[in-house]
């Protein structure tokens, strides 16, 4: 990545030539912390901070982002009954959706992915982007259903200083909800997957305001979707990576158990242990297990069945 920033992406960059010894030390470490805490599968993804969509020229982007998703794809060759990729978008300044699907083409058909990362704010935090229900991000839109393409949408970094970038995943995936649900996005298309991170940022936890935004006479008559907003909730798909029982409880009461795909940073970037107990925050099979009103049936939704709907290329 240094050769490829010095240069500013003039030159472009050879894959880098990584022995397969390191990919397999990394893929051991990683299989360990899955065997662990019982994970029989994990999809993988760019690290979403470490995309540079804000770095210019958008032409460096595109090339760091075909080098990771290049990277992933020879992870999941070694394993591929253990991991399977979610492609990085190149979503560089001065890009537009369309720019970005030959990539996710090329990552879908012939890397073999099962889905893509979508990135709601590719101007990182600059206001330079619309939200996800304007008709901008259209023909992105298209392809994916078309296609059958799962997008998990995962902010990257922020270069607003009014916020860090895991503030800034919160403010993104609540401004993603929002947007979508009080626009016309699954007017036009009724098939579209899109799976919403940490549980839907604030959105859940604040659903009250929006019901009764939502039923408003000032408002209620320019919302498309003229339904509950409950209801056009469970139009979205979740994950459960938000480290707490309660919030994890709140979100499956909402939306159901078929709407929650399993999410954890074990293994991931994110561990923590709680000072009070010494648990590990971040590892939530057991949370999602001492959910006693939780049948049989819900958790293997969660933990699997909707994973496999979802993403259906796996």
């Amino acid at each position: 990545m240094n050769r490829l920033m010095a240069s500013r992406g003039a030159h472009g960059w050879a894959v880098p030539d990584i022995p397969d010894e390191a990919y397999e030390k990394q893929n051991k470490r990683l299989l360990a912390i899955m065997d662990r805490v019982g994970t029989d599968m994990q999809l993988i993804s760019p690290r979403p901070f470490q995309s540079f969509h804000g770095e210019e020229p958008a032409s460096m982007v595109f090339q760091w982002i075909g080098l990771v998703n290049g990277a992933i794809e020879k992870i999941c060759n070694m394993h591929p009954d253990r991991f399977r990729g979610v492609a990085g978008l190149p979503e560089g300044p001065g890009t537009t959706p369309k720019d970005w699907i030959e990539e996710a083409d090329r990552s879908i058909n012939d890397r073999g992915f099962v889905g893509v990362l979508l990135n709601p704010d590719p101007s990182e935090g600059m206001n330079g982007t619309p939200h996800l229900g304007d008709e901008w991000w259209y023909p992105l839109y298209e392809w994916l259903e078309k296609n059958d393409v799962p997008a998990l949408v995962h902010s990257t970094a922020c270069r607003n200083e009014r916020e860090d970038y895991s503030a800034h995943f919160i403010t993104e995936e609540s401004i993603a909800v929002l947007g979508v649900l009080r626009s016309s996005v699954f007017i036009d298309f009724p098939k579209l997957k899109l799976v919403i991170s940490h549980g839907g940022g604030s959105v859940p936890y604040q659903v009250g305001r929006w019901v009764a935004e939502s039923v408003h006479p000032l408002f209620s008559k320019n919302r498309p979707l003229q339904e509950h907003f409950h209801d056009s909730m469970r139009r979205l798909y979740f994950d459960s990576c938000i480290y707490h029982k309660d919030s994890i409880e709140l979100l499956v009461r909402l939306v159901g158990s078929d709407r929650v795909l399993f999410g954890t940073e074990k293994p991931g970037s994110g561990s923590a242990p709680d000072p009070r107990t010494g648990r590990e925050l971040d590892d939530l099979k057991p949370v999602i297990e001492s959910i006693d009103w939780l049948s049989a049936e819900d958790r293997e939704r969660i933990f699997e069945k909707n994973a496999r709907a979802v993403y259906t290329r796996i």
